[in-house]
């Protein structure tokens, strides 16, 4: 299983609506994707004071590498992916992506 973990510092005009709205197209797309099994999503609860900024986030598990690899190039994944880049704080550099693949 892996375990696609994307952290987002959105930027601040960004409101709770919108980032919901982020958040059910991605959870739209179990079932619509072979081998994606759940998408949770939501703000850091800051247990610990170490996010850097990355406020906000979803974990997507996958089947393998090749259901990861299914999802990243569905037109349904890239076109919620191209809303997330916008909403983030300096596009790409407002995203961390880490994949934890646990067998």
């Amino acid at each position: 299983m892996i375990h696609h973990c994307v952290f987002i510092r959105f930027r601040p005009e960004i409101s709770a609506v919108a980032k919901q709205a982020l958040w059910a197209e991605l959870q739209a797309l179990v079932g619509e994707i072979p081998g994606l099994h759940e998408v949770r999503a939501g703000v850091n609860a800051r247990y610990e004071d170490l996010d850097h900024g990355f406020a906000d986030g979803f974990i997507a598990v996958f089947d393998d590498r090749q259901a990861l690899a299914a999802y990243q190039a569905h037109p349904a994944h890239q076109a919620t992916g191209a809303k997330l880049v916008q909403a983030a704080l300096g596009g790409l550099q407002g995203l961390m992506v880490f994949d934890l693949d646990l067998q």
